[in-house]
């Protein structure tokens, strides 16, 4: 997964007509690495969208503006649009992620 660094690479990101998939993480959060040890074979088999994360705690306005208020969550977005968002009660096993990305085909 490609680390977003900036907020005009993350609005240039999900501004792609490809769609994208962004995860909002913290560093401290539990979820987000338990995440980590499961979703390289999930982002494998979904290869139709391109895989990046963004730190919550850096960027604070972008999760605001997006209603990311529980991490990890999942994004969706294409032509620089929210389609979808796997909030992080949701995001605690590989199944709910695969679900959730099953349900957005």
């Amino acid at each position: 997964m490609n680390q977003i660094t900036t907020n005009e690479q993350f609005n240039e990101i999900i501004s792609n007509a490809q769609p994208v998939i962004i995860k909002f993480y913290a560093g401290w959060c539990p979820d987000c690495t338990r995440m980590n040890m499961f979703i390289d074979p999930i982002i494998e088999e979904y290869k139709q969208y391109d895989w990046y994360e963004i730190n919550r705690d850096e960027f604070p306005e972008l999760a605001e503006k997006y209603q990311v208020m529980g991490i990890p969550s999942l994004l969706i977005f294409k032509n620089g649009e929210k389609l979808a968002h796997l909030h992080s009660a949701n995001a605690k096993s590989p199944e709910q992620v695969i679900e959730f990305l099953t349900a957005q085909a």
